[in-house]
């Protein structure tokens, strides 16, 4: 690699990056310097664009200590002062002249402890903190999304089953700084670039570790590289017995799982963001984006739509990019489509109607859409919503997902007493087929625990639609006899996936057809779990709505 060395230009670009970027020391550690990029506001015109609280942040193990004035001009020669999503970065000074195992170390979780909410924290380490970073954080890195190792030497090898974290290598001796990596991701080599040796699990493809053999390259060319074959390729995040933003210590609840970050040209997905008036005559403005995958069908009414609803409060990207729904959209080729629906400074909330509305947009834009097979689903306030639009608009959508959102018992917002009251007058008269999705250490929208069930309102749900869907509604619970269900008596199956959280699914049949599905993410918390949205496809896809009766079709 080339030796880095400061032309009198860089030194006058690192001067004016530091007016910028201004890095400070953190507070409790002041050999951390640290700079938090400012909140993006949602931006209508910049597709790049993504939803800032899975956004990537960087910590860097320098080859020797910087002040604030180094930091600025390595994280300029690094580029990543050019990413506009990055959320912040992070220069971990040595304590001493060199890194010291036990006390770097030490500091090193006390940052992780300080910083309670991880989602997609990156890694560099270079020269004297590569070497660090592969011999004492790769091993305990549970936590960490992406390590980038420069010209560090190699670590300990670890063994099959440890954390694995996925590493891109460049340096002398990249292959054995490599091993370690390779081994504790179980990967096994799968591809090869002009310059790059690619290793993925078979499992996981996100378990990666990449060997770059370039050489000469400046920093900017390998974060580059790293970006591009590694880093944008993932998150992590924990919520395992727990919701992951109410914070957690170091190795609380394990490792934490990794996450596909968008990449909407490798999946093939074209998004657009429609801000546009309801009607010329209407100030009213609503916003979505839509994603629409390669190589959709043309012919008219063969496309379904899937409606996605985010929490409340959220970023009207949140499902879109934490859900799973975009790249299941690319595989099964279907519509996809994310509403402001709550409403936004600028942008209208649109309510049960509002969201009708747009769907008819839709159907006249896109002639494709087939409006039979028309299905929605949410998160936590989004699902309440969804909720209720099966219900509310059981002759526009065939089928509703849940996730970790019910129908609170009594009158509000989210409120299900009229929502119950539309279900008992349209009892034997309409059916929605409906599937939530539930954790069960969900402490936000509780999930029900022993005999703790009476006004809860994931019960409260299940009963609304037992009732509007003509079936006998179950009265009585127990969850000290079933943990999943309060039901020992429903039909169940296990499906455990490769995060090693199980999900048991439970179905209620009416004359053979399975109008609803109830599934438990087990010692799950209050998120997106994204192996859920190939259970609810494969559920909605079952169900179309006869566009002259508006009857609910189940096609086995």
């Amino acid at each position: 690699m080339k030796k880095a060395f400061f032309t009198l230009l860089s030194l006058i670009c690192a001067l004016a990056l530091q007016a910028q970027m201004n890095f400070t020391p953190m507070r409790g550690n002041a050999r951390v310097l640290s700079y938090r990029a400012p909140m993006t506001p949602l931006d209508t015109t910049n597709l790049d664009a993504r939803f800032s609280s899975f956004a990537p942040s960087y910590l860097i193990f320098p080859n020797q200590a910087v002040d604030a004035s180094g930091a600025a001009a390595l994280v300029a020669q690094l580029g990543i002062d050019k990413q506009s999503f990055a959320t912040g970065v992070s220069i971990f000074n040595p304590a001493a002249k060199g890194y010291d195992a036990k006390v770097d170390v030490d500091a090193y979780k006390a940052l992780i402890d300080s910083m309670r909410v991880i989602s997609n924290l990156k890694v560099i380490g270079i020269g004297n903190g590569a070497t660090f970073v592969n011999q004492h954080i790769a091993p305990i890195a549970g936590e960490i999304a992406g390590i980038v190792s420069i010209d560090g030497k190699a670590g300990k090898v670890l063994k099959t089953g440890s954390v694995p974290v996925p590493a891109f290598i460049v340096g002398k001796g990249a292959a054995n700084v490599a091993k370690p990596y390779i081994a504790a991701n179980q990967a096994a080599r799968t591809g090869k670039t002009a310059h790059m040796q690619i290793y993925t699990n078979a499992a996981d493809p996100l378990q990666r570790v990449v060997i770059s053999e370039a050489n000469g390259q400046t920093l900017a060319e390998i974060f580059s590289d790293a970006w591009k074959e590694l880093l944008g390729k993932n998150y992590r995040f924990n919520n395992k017995y727990h919701t992951f933003y109410e914070g957690a210590k170091f190795g609380q609840y394990g490792p934490y799982e990794l996450e596909p970050w968008m990449d909407l040209e490798a999946w093939g997905v074209k998004r657009n963001c429609v801000f546009q008036p309801v009607q010329s005559y209407l100030p009213t403005k609503y916003l979505w984006f839509e994603y629409i995958p390669s190589g959709l069908s043309v012919q008219p009414k063969s496309v379904p739509l899937v409606l996605l609803l985010h929490g409340n409060g959220n970023d009207p990207r949140t499902q879109a990019e934490t859900s799973g729904w975009i790249q299941l959209a690319a595989k099964e080729k279907i519509f996809v489509a994310e509403l402001e629906w709550q409403g936004k400074p600028g942008f209208d909330a649109m309510g049960h109607d509002g969201i009708e509305t747009v769907v008819s947009i839709l159907l006249q834009k896109y002639p494709q859409l087939d409006p039979s097979r028309i299905y929605t689903e949410g998160l936590s306030a989004g699902a309440m919503t969804s909720s209720a639009l099966g219900i509310k608009k059981s002759h526009l959508f065939a089928a509703i997902g849940a996730m970790s959102g019910g129908l609170f018992p009594g009158g509000g917002s989210f409120g299900g007493d009229a929502i119950r009251n539309e279900a008992v007058q349209k009892r034997g008269a309409a059916e929605t087929a409906y599937i939530g999705v539930f954790g069960t250490d969900d402490n936000v929208i509780r999930y029900p625990k022993g005999n703790n069930w009476q006004g809860n309102s994931v019960i409260n749900a299940w009963k609304i639609y037992e009732t509007m869907n003509g079936m006998d509604v179950v009265e009585q619970y127990d969850f000290n006899a079933d943990e999943a269900f309060g039901q020992p008596g429903i039909e169940r199956e296990t499906v455990e996936t490769t995060k090693g959280i199980t999900m048991q699914i439970g179905t209620l049949r009416k004359a053979g057809v399975p109008l609803m599905k109830i599934v438990a993410v087990m010692n799950y918390g209050h998120w997106n779990f994204q192996p859920a949205a190939q259970v609810m496809w494969d559920y909605f896809k079952h169900f179309s709505r006869d566009q002259q009766t508006m009857k609910l079709i189940y096609t086995p």
